[in-house]
């Protein structure tokens, strides 16, 4: 197979505290994220882009976006970012807001653009795309008729097959997925928010989501439910010809700290 036009590394839901050492369920959630970075680089020295698809942050603050903004600094390689449920986009826009991390919401790389839709509705678990997002969507689409697209977008548009998380997905899913389906030019849709590996196909667009680099929701369950599956995250290859072949890894870590007796964060 040949190389690869462009390689991401999909990294999500960090939940990043106000204090590094500040801990959610029993987990220190920068330290994870930092460990999902090393191991990221360490298996693939470098990639061509970062994204960040969304609660970045569990309790937004300057501070907990600064620490993460000079963290992916580090690495020196474009970084797009986009808002959870949990995150202050405003502020979010205001800190990451450098040439290179940032929360532009079209971004092209040679044969390949990607667009990162905000479904964040503010105050709410559930995502929402609105009509300006709708419409920026196919507006991109037609633009760049001639280039194939990635979509990111924090919430689900498919179901998990989690009953409890499918309240939450995106209440106009169809919506969206029916502009998707108009453009030929649309080859993978990625999510965050289920802190879980999900691997599907609608039509033939490849729809993912991504473990989270904190602690993961169980499969298949009916109620809130968490496990002991390590952190994660996912590389993405999107070649010339349109293909797309995407593998998620995770650390070696037991996660023993995790509180799992709880009904929610």
């Amino acid at each position: 197979m040949k190389s690869p036009c462009l390689t991401l590394l999909q990294v999500t839901d960090l939940h990043v505290l106000p204090t590094p050492e500040s801990t959610l369920l029993g987990v220190k959630t920068e330290h994870y994220f930092h460990a999902v970075l090393s191991h990221a680089f360490e298996q693939k020295s470098t990639c061509d882009a970062i994204l960040l698809t969304g609660d970045l942050a569990q309790s937004p603050s300057n501070a907990s976006y600064q620490r993460i903004l000079h963290k992916i600094e580090e690495y020196n390689i474009p970084t797009l970012c986009l808002a959870g449920n949990h995150d202050d986009y405003p502020l979010m826009q205001q800190i990451l807001n450098t040439p290179q991390v940032n929360c532009n919401k079209q971004t092209c790389f040679g044969k390949w653009q990607i667009i990162m839709l905000n479904s964040q509705i503010v105050g709410s678990e559930s995502g929402r795309l609105e009509q300006s997002e709708l419409d920026f969507l196919e507006a991109c689409l037609q633009e760049k008729r001639d280039l194939f697209t990635l979509i990111a977008v924090h919430h689900n548009c498919l179901p998990t097959d989690s009953a409890w998380l499918d309240t939450m997905q995106i209440e106009n899913s169809q919506a969206f997925l029916d502009i998707v389906l108009r453009y030929k030019n649309v080859r993978v849709i990625t999510t965050g928010h289920i802190h879980q590996v999900m691997n599907k196909k609608f039509h033939d667009i490849s729809v993912f989501g991504t473990p989270s680099t904190c602690f993961q929701f169980s499969l298949n369950s009916a109620n809130f439910s968490m496990d002991r599956t390590a952190p994660g995250y996912r590389m993405i290859d999107l070649f010339d010809d349109g293909n797309v072949v995407s593998t998620v890894h995770r650390i070696d870590s037991s996660m023993s700290e995790l509180q799992l007796n709880v009904d929610g964060y």
